[in-house]
Order: structure tokens, then sequence, then C-alpha cells
């Protein structure tokens, strides 16, 4: 009879778990994920609109006009060469100078006539003045009022000279008694210091019907004496420009 041989039974395999990872395998890393930032803080998408090209125009059209504004200029410069006026003091004569002292104070009665000299030294170029306001007074640090007037405007031409007649009056005007003796002594000496300032306008014209301005203009002629004047001088006024005013 047959000899039977025992089989030893063999070990079950085994089902490995769900999720099970072989540690003999390397991992694979997860690949980095971009940091989530806040709607506050996320960059917003610019929209172009037609205002950006409107805006554009707008700059353009500036820097164009401006260009041309530019070479009218020049061109006028060069074509006309413009200068400004020049101011001179002919004369200036005081017909009445009375200083009166009373019981109540010390008055000033004084008249006097000073003659100007506009010159326009433009061969292209008109000039028009506009109303003038003229105030004359005398004296260095502390001056004193001889009286103002007021001047009609005038057109002067091309490469023309105009002489102004500018009268003022003061009566019985109060004055300091120190003031009075000492523009006295000043008088008699001939060292008065005269200074005469106008304001005014001005305008140029370029052609007839085509006019620039108005200029406001300041002439300041300070610091003459009496004894400049008598001498023959014509000492020149400063100028001194304001602003443009708009006329009407």
């Amino acid at each position: 009879m047959a000899q039977q041989v025992q089989r030893q039974p063999m070990n079950p395999v085994l089902q490995k778990p769900p999720g099970y990872k072989d540690p003999s395998k390397p991992v694979p890393r997860p690949l980095p994920r971009k940091a989530v930032l806040p709607p506050a803080f996320q960059p917003r998408k610019v929209r172009r609109t037609c205002c950006g090209r409107i805006w554009c125009i707008v700059y353009v059209s500036v820097a164009a006009l401006l260009f041309l504004i530019g070479i009218l200029g020049g061109i006028f410069i060069i074509w006309f060469d413009p200068k400004s006026p020049a101011f001179h003091v002919q004369s200036f004569k005081i017909s009445t100078f009375d200083i009166a002292t009373k019981t109540d104070g010390t008055y000033l009665n004084a008249a006097t006539v000073a003659r100007v000299e506009v010159r326009n030294p433009n061969p292209r170029l008109t000039y028009r003045y506009g109303v003038s306001e003229v105030e004359i007074t005398v004296g260095k640090e502390q001056q004193t009022e001889l009286g103002s007037t007021s001047l009609a405007g005038f057109i002067q031409a091309k490469k023309n000279t105009t002489s102004l007649k500018i009268a003022t009056r003061v009566k019985n005007a109060v004055i300091e008694d120190g003031v009075g003796s000492r523009l006295k002594s000043h008088f008699k000496s001939r060292s008065m210091v005269v200074n005469l300032r106008a304001k005014t306008t001005v305008g140029l014209g370029v052609m007839k019907g085509l006019e620039i301005g108005m200029l406001g203009l300041d002439v300041l002629c300070d610091g003459i004496t009496l004894k400049e004047i008598d001498g023959g001088n014509m000492p020149k006024c400063t100028i001194r420009t304001l602003k443009w005013i708009n006329v009407n």
C-alpha cells in the first residue's frame, strides 16, 4: 500500500489594506501651490476706456498749440523786433510854492507843471495808451504830495516822440512843522528831490485793426533834483510791467 505523504498547508497571502504605501518605493512630493491672496490684494486688470484716449488727444492738442504759439512768437520777434517805450523828464517847474505856519498848523500851497517825453522806437509797431493816473511827490524817505492828475489816452505812431504836459496843484495841505521848514530850505537850494509816478495801460498796434494788449504799466521817475533838471538834463524813467488787463 502506497505510503501517503502528509503536506503541510501553505500560509495564505495577506491582502494589502486600502491606502497602503510600499516603504521601498519613493513617495512623489506634491507640487507647491500658489498662495491665494485676499481679494483686496489681488491685481486688477486695467481696462482701457475712452477717457484715456480723450486725455491723450487733449495733451497732444495742447502741445501742438504751444508749439504753434512758440513759432508765431519767434516770427513776431524776428520781424517786428519790438522795443519798449522810453520816458524822460523834459522839465519840471514849480510855479507856486508857499508854506504858511499858523497857530493851528503848517499848510502847503503848491502848483507844478512837468513835461514828460515819450518815445516809440519801433518802426513797425504803434502804441495805444490808456488813461494815465499821475502823482507827484517831493522828498526821499518822507515824501510830501504835490498833487495828482489824470491824462487822457492817446495813440503813438511808429518812430514817434510825444511830449505830455502834467499839471498838479495842492491847496492848504496840512504838513508837519519840521517838514515845512526842511522843504523851504531844499526849495531855495534847488536840492529838492522830485518823484513823478504814473500808472497806465499800453497796447501794441501790429497793423490796422489788429492790436495786442492791454498791458499794465508803471512809470517811475524817482530821485530827480531840481538842480539836475535846471541843468538841462533829461532824466530817464524806469518802467515796471504789472500784468495783462482785459479790456472789453
